[in-house]
C-alpha cells in the first residue's frame, strides 16, 4: 500500500509541476515572423496555424526526449515519421511512436497518420493497422482544443521582464537554410513554490523558404531535453493520393482518441471494442 502511495504521490506532483511550468511559460516575448504549421503534432500550430499555399516540400522527421532521472537513470524516447504538404496547403503527418509495453511485455509500435485538408475543412485521424478514417471537420476546432487550453486561460502569466530573446543568426539546418532565435524564460523563486529559480530554452531554426521551423530544442528541468526536427526535405509536389483517405478504410466520425493536431495517445488493445 505504502508503495502504491508513493507512485501516486510522485506522479501527482510530477503532474502538478508540469501544469505550473506549462501555464507560468505561456505568455512569451513579441511574436515573430509569420509562421507555417509546426513541425510535429506537438508543436504549438500545428496544424491551426496559417493554410501556406504554394510551398509544397516533403521531409522525414524525428522528434527525440532525453532526460535524467533523480536517480541518475537515463531516458531516451524517439518519434520517427514523415511529413508533406502540397501546393494547396494540404498537410499529412504520419509518425511511428514508441514502443508501449508494460513490464514483461513486449512493446508494440503504434503507426497513425494525420491529415489536415483547409481545401475540404477537415481533420483526419488514419489508424492504418485497423484501416480507420477518423473525420471531422474543422469548423470549431481551434487553438482551445490544445493540452493547455485551460492553463492558456486561467493559469499565471510570465511576466516580460522574465523572457529574454537572442537571435542566433543564420545557418544551414539538416541541408535549408533557417534563421534561429533562442528564448529563455525564468520562473522566479517562489513563483510556483520553487526555491530556486527554473529556466526553459526554447532554441527554434525558421526556414523562411519552407515557412515552417526545421529544427526546435526546447529544454525543461523537468521533462529533459526535445529536439524535433526535419531531415531529408524535397521541394517535389507531393502525390494526391497521400492526402486522400484510402478506399479501403472504414470512415468514422469524430478524432478519436487525442485530437487532432495533438500527440496521439496509442492504439486500444484487440480487445477494445471500436
Amino acid at each position: 500500500m505504502k508503495k502504491h502511495l508513493g507512485i501516486l504521490v510522485t506522479g501527482m506532483s510530477a503532474l502538478i509541476l508540469t501544469a505550473g511550468l506549462a501555464a507560468y511559460a505561456q505568455e512569451g516575448p513579441p511574436p515573430g515572423p509569420p509562421r507555417g504549421e509546426g513541425i510535429m503534432g506537438f508543436e504549438p500550430g500545428f496544424g491551426h496555424g496559417p493554410v501556406v499555399k504554394g510551398v509544397p516540400f516533403s521531409a522525414q522527421t524525428t522528434a527525440e526526449t532525453v532526460g535524467v532521472l533523480q536517480d541518475g537513470t537515463h531516458i531516451d524516447r524517439k518519434t520517427t515519421g514523415t511529413f508533406a504538404r502540397d501546393s494547396q496547403g494540404r498537410t499529412r503527418r504520419e509518425e511511428t511512436l514508441p514502443p508501449i509495453a508494460q513490464a514483461g511485455e513486449s512493446g508494440t509500435a503504434p503507426h497513425v497518420v494525420f491529415i489536415q485538408d483547409p481545401v475540404a475543412g477537415t481533420h483526419t485521424m488514419l489508424e492504418p493497422d485497423k484501416k480507420i478514417a477518423r473525420t471531422e471537420t474543422a469548423h470549431g476546432h481551434g487553438h482551445e482544443g490544445g493540452p493547455n487550453a485551460m492553463a492558456q486561460k486561467h493559469g499565471p502569466r510570465a511576466d516580460a521582464a522574465n523572457v529574454t530573446s537572442e537571435q542566433l543568426g543564420t545557418q544551414t539546418i539538416n541541408g535549408v537554410a533557417a534563421t534561429g532565435t533562442r528564448t529563455t524564460r525564468t520562473i522566479p523563486v517562489g513563483a510556483i513554490g520553487n526555491d530556486k529559480p527554473i529556466q526553459m530554452v526554447t532554441e527554434k531554426w525558421y526556414s523562411a523558404d519552407l515557412q515552417t521551423d526545421v529544427m526546435t530544442k526546447h529544454t525543461n528541468p523537468l521533462m529533459g531535453t526535445t529536439t524535433i526536427q526535419l531531415t531529408n526535405v524535397s521541394r517535389e509536389e507531393p502525390a494526391a493520393a497521400l492526402f486522400q483517405v484510402p478506399s479501403d478504410y472504414t470512415v468514422k466520425a469524430g478524432h478519436g482518441r487525442g485530437g487532432f493536431g495533438q500527440p496521439a495517445a496509442p492504439p486500444p488493445p484487440p480487445s477494445e471494442q471500436q
